[in-house]
């Protein structure tokens, strides 16, 4: 898997990036609260055929500033200790893994709201364009 930078991830996000991402937290004594979202290709019909995958391109310049302001508004709104935003680049099949937000805070009263609030965010907001391919 290769990371491109600190948002984009060519190819599907394996589960490994993710525990390891998760894992690294375990030293920071002043989380109490973790919350994942995990987007999933989905295998859609269109017109009767599935789809087999998606494939995702994005105006990174644009996407790494608006996904910027995007995790350090959540950050401040919701006063967590960090915030993770992974969305993947290139062809992913139906199955596997395209976008990963992970974030930490003290408490959990606003974890929830926060990664909500994030996704929300990205999905409007944030230049990514997908194909969807399907089968045959």
């Amino acid at each position: 898997m290769n990371v491109n930078n600190k948002y984009f991830i060519n190819g599907r996000i394996d589960f490994e990036f993710i525990t390891s991402q998760i894992s690294n937290h375990k030293s920071k004594k002043d989380i109490g609260a973790h919350t994942v979202f995990l987007g999933q290709v989905r295998s859609d019909k269109i017109n009767g055929a599935n789809v087999a995958k998606i494939i995702y391109t994005a105006y990174k310049e644009m996407a790494e500033k608006e996904l910027n302001k995007i995790r350090e508004s959540v950050i401040n709104k919701y006063e967590l200790k960090c915030l993770h935003i992974y969305h993947s680049l290139g062809e992913i099949n139906a199955g596997e893994v395209a976008f990963f937000v992970f974030g930490s805070a003290s408490h959990r009263d606003n974890i929830f709201d926060s990664i909500k609030e994030a996704v929300e965010l990205v999905k409007s907001n944030v230049p990514i364009w997908k194909k969807e391919i399907v089968e045959n």
